[in-house]
């Protein structure tokens, strides 16, 4: 035998040594001098073969602190896969499960780099490779319907990123029947997930979406208590995308639920995770211990017991069989048992979506604090990851999740107006589209909405209607053009001359005769409540508070969005001081009141508050009106000073200036990342209404309440 054949052998003795001790940057070191002259020429193709996988596997899986794979890394893998594949396909005496690891292994290369036409070729290779296999006998049935629930998993997936929601189902349907057949719940309900997700996002059935819901709902529900307990990735993945649907119909009240019941989980795998990372790295100090020469055979027996014991431990605290599987626990939730190890949710996004979905459900109810609380922690999760030095996907990922709690801020803000602080949260929306503008395709549309906000809150309504028409045109969802409609409506509405009026009519008409077609009701309360302001504005107040009375009856027992409720009732009271009806504008002003003070919308007490001057005047109590305007005075002073810090910030005019956002040059430091944009995310729809500042409006026919509805992206 050469000195180069005993030389690779032992660097491959090295590396399953250094595999064994954890320290999986050995074993890679060891594994690529093995693959390299002189002695790579002294392996046989077989060998050369698995040697190459298991390299390739190492470099494509963080492990311990880091969260991503080195720099180079996937290149490389792809690389080593792509020569073990031309090694493997000639020689008959390997083995079709070797081949098939082959051919998955690099599918996932690919789809780190984003070579998404190299993907799905290999996958259909795979396909084929195994088709064979099965039919000459060489793999048997039970194998066989692992490794087609495999690669029909990456399928699905490769095919939901491309926009191919049809060929995605088709694929996680073969998939589900394989499933099915080897009698693998988990299996089954990862297969059941997946394709309500995939319904989700392309939304085309509204039956069909709702069935999938009840399909995951039931083989959730026909788990065990301990499947339940130890199949996390599973559970946070059917909760979310429930909750998903729960807000797209518009059902708070359940998706409040299901938030709770989320946020209670992450708060438990929290726990479990420190305790998991001290046994972990109680684990790796005793294997250093025991690799050292030297040890009496006391020590080595104590430390092995030892070994044993902390194994166990964290295999029952993961619920996993692979100790592997429980190293890499920090960074996984994995959805699905082998072969389908590709298959994890990241687990800080989880965390950080469930932050994200707090905020959603509690931000129309006006609580502020702890919305704050979640945004922070959202925030400071985000920048934890250290974006710059993840994969393209994880970046992108976390780069949206960063926008919608920027979003949310945004929102806030504006609501209390506080200006100031939602132009800053602005301005950094702004400054990461431009950064990075591929990645974040798909929430130019909601900037330029929210620039629209901005505008419209400040009292600029002539940019805010060009921004929300902008808008209009970045979005192919009918129901973001139709909220864009809408809100350009209000603000021309704001405007107050008769051409104004003419548009606003133009915009909202159409939306109202289709209101009823979309899915929930969030855009039919705003259309029916801006319909209301333009009848009034012709002077046909009770057609007007009939139309209202509607949307209100609505907006309050399926919305749960106090702040549209409380905008309702302020235009109601108003109508029904002009019908002369005092008591009850009265006693609906007062609960109009109560919820904008909860709220601190200050343009909207402001303008509250000028109705209430108005009954007074009505009911002849000088003292009663003198009192309350001078309330309305010292508000409408607050609400300027305001503003007028607002105007005089230096983000001011480069938000409300009529002109879309331009994207860096592509030399800038930070280059953009090619992967696909967001445009295919999820929408979770939330619904908040836009408001005026009150010193523009001293009357309500002059003014627009709504703050802000938007769409919510994945």
């Amino acid at each position: 035998m050469s000195i180069a054949a005993v030389s690779a052998d032992g660097l491959l003795a090295l590396a399953d040594e250094a595999e064994r001790r954890y320290d999986f940057s050995a074993a890679a070191a060891c594994l690529e001098s093995a693959l390299r002259p002189p002695y790579a020429a002294a392996l046989l193709p077989l060998t050369e073969a698995r040697a190459r996988l298991r390299l390739a596997s190492l470099l494509l899986a963080p492990r311990g602190s880091s969260r991503v794979p080195r720099a180079g890394a996937p290149a490389a893998a792809k690389t080593h896969l792509e020569r073990a594949l031309l090694i493997l396909s000639p020689l008959p005496s390997a083995p079709p499960r070797l081949k098939l690891l082959a051919h998955s292994h690099l599918a996932g290369a690919y789809a780190v780099l984003g070579a998404i036409a190299s993907q799905k070729h290999v996958l259909h290779r795979g396909l084929g490779l195994l088709d064979s296999a099965s039919a000459s006998g060489l793999l048997q049935r039970e194998p066989a319907l692992l490794w087609t629930c495999n690669f029909q998993a990456q399928l699905g997936s490769v095919f939901t990123n491309d926009g191919d929601a049809a060929s995605a189902l088709s694929a996680l349907s073969v998939g589900a029947s394989a499933a099915a057949e080897l009698g693998s719940p988990q299996l089954e309900l990862f297969f059941a997930a997946s394709e309500l997700h995939v319904h989700l996002l392309c939304w085309e059935d509204s039956a069909a979406v709702e069935n999938a819901v009840t399909r995951a709902s039931l083989l959730w529900d026909a788990l065990t208590a301990e499947q339940m307990e130890h199949w996390v990735g599973l559970f946070f993945y059917t909760q979310l995308l429930q909750t998903f649907y729960l807000l797209r119909i518009c059902d708070y009240k359940a998706a409040s639920q299901h938030v709770e019941r989320l946020d209670t989980a992450v708060k438990s795998e929290m726990q479990r995770g420190r305790q998991i990372t001290a046994l972990a790295n109680d684990l790796s100090t005793l294997e250093r211990t025991l690799g050292q020469s030297g040890l009496k055979e006391r020590e080595m027996l104590a430390l092995s017991h030892k070994q044993r014991q902390l194994k166990g431990q964290l295999r029952a605290l993961c619920g996993y069989d692979s100790l592997n599987d429980v190293l890499d626990y920090g960074d996984k939730l994995l959805l699905a048992p082998p072969l389908m190890h590709g298959e994890w949710l990241p687990r800080t996004a989880v965390f950080v979506l469930v932050d994200l979905m707090v905020v959603m459900v509690g931000r129309p109810k006006g609580i502020f604090k702890e919305c704050g609380k979640r945004i922070n922690s959202g925030l400071r999760l985000i920048h934890e990851a250290d974006l710059e030095h993840s994969t393209i996907w994880t970046a992108g990922l976390y780069l949206i999740l960063l926008l919608q709690f920027l979003e949310n801020k945004v929102a806030v803000e504006l609501t209390r107006s506080e200006f100031v602080e939602a132009q800053e949260a602005l301005a950094q929306m702004k400054n990461w589209f431009t950064r990075f503008p591929t990645i974040l395709q798909g929430c130019e549309s909601i900037i330029e909405n929210l620039r629209g906000q901005y505008a419209h809150s400040v009292g600029c309504f002539d940019e805010a209607a060009f921004h929300f028409l902008e808008a209009k045109k970045l979005t192919e969802s009918k129901s973001m053009q139709s909220m864009c409609e809408t809100y350009a409506a209000v603000s021309y509405i704001c405007k107050g001359d008769a051409e104004s009026s003419s548009q606003a009519l133009e915009l909202v008409g159409p939306a109202y005769r289709t209101m009823d077609s979309f899915v929930g009701v969030r855009e039919k309360t705003c259309i029916i409540f801006v319909y209301g302001l333009l009848l009034m504005r012709q002077h046909n107040p009770q057609e007007a508070r009939n139309r209202l009375a509607s949307g209100l009856k609505i907006a309050h027992q399926q919305l749960g969005n106090i702040q549209l409720v409380s905008q309702y009732l302020t235009i109601l009271g108003t109508l029904a001081l002009q019908l002369h009806d005092a008591a009850q504008a009265k006693e609906i002003l007062k609960s109009s009141l109560t919820l904008a003070k909860t709220l601190f919308d200050i343009p909207t007490q402001i303008w509250i508050l000028s109705v209430f001057t108005e009954l007074y005047r009505e009911l002849e109590e000088k003292e009663n009106e003198m009192e309350n305007s001078e309330y309305e005075g010292k508000k409408e002073d607050d609400l300027q000073r305001r503003l007028s810090e607002a105007y005089s910030h230096s983000f001011h005019h480069e938000l409300v200036e009529k002109s879309r956002i331009q994207p860096l040059h592509m030399s800038s430091k930070q280059p953009e990342m090619a992967v696909p944009s967001a445009n295919g995310d999820l929408d979770i729809p939330e619904s908040v209404g836009l408001s005026a500042p009150q010193p523009f409006l001293k009357r309500l026919v002059e003014a627009e309440p709504m703050r802000r509805s938007t769409r919510r992206r994945r």
